[in-house]
């Protein structure tokens, strides 16, 4: 089993916290985005998608996708539950989880498409378009409030317990505000106060 991983990018933290949480130690390589081994023939014989990370399997299955790769590992270890028990937690984990990736991760992708680092880190791959980055901007700060006003009834993304909808939120919101330029006001209490549990627990700096 091999964990193709990029430190930098939000998708794969999202499947080393989520391992860490799980105390499940899988090998890891690195992929370096920066010189394209991602869109490697050989690398997209694993994944037709070119993107990280992705899961290789001990028969040379290749899972992709983070969120596809974490439910493969919930399967093989239950404990401790990351995505819901009953039918309603189910239900609502996998709603928000969906409407953070859609709603907020989407919107953070774009900023960071048309933002200065890319245009360094990746001059010419991209077609810079300073408007759409302007309307996801503004989107980002819409989706923040509302993250702030349900937290004000919910200690955690998708309720009362920890779950995988807080492993999306914080590793696209850590991603916004250090690389992006996109961090949370500071006065949206109840967001930062949800940030700052979730960054206490020791497997977030997974």
């Amino acid at each position: 089993m091999l964990l193709y991983d990029s430190t930098a990018a939000p998708n794969p933290r999202r499947v080393r916290v989520f391992l860490a949480e799980k105390g499940i130690e899988v090998p890891m390589r690195q992929v370096d985005m920066r010189k394209g081994e991602h869109k490697s023939p050989e690398f997209l014989r694993k994944n037709p998608s070119g993107k990280i990370p992705v899961l290789e399997l001990d028969d040379g299955t290749c899972i992709g996708e983070s969120v596809a790769i974490c439910r493969y590992f919930e399967a093989v270890q239950p404990e401790p539950n990351l995505f819901g028990r009953t039918p309603v937690e189910l239900g609502r984990i996998e709603m928000t989880n969906r409407q953070l990736e859609l709603e907020l991760l989407s919107q953070v992708g774009t900023s960071w498409v048309n933002g200065p680092v890319v245009a360094q880190i990746a001059a010419g791959r991209f077609t810079q378009i300073p408007e759409a980055k302007a309307q996801s901007d503004a989107a980002v700060h819409r989706f923040y409030k509302r993250l702030d006003r349900e937290l004000a009834d919910r200690e955690f993304m998708a309720g009362a317990r920890y779950t995988i909808a807080d492993i999306t939120a914080l590793c696209v919101i850590d991603f916004a505000a250090s690389l992006v330029g996109l961090p949370p006001d500071p006065e949206l209490a109840h967001l930062a106060r949800w940030r700052a549990a979730v960054s206490a627990r020791p497997s977030a700096s997974a």
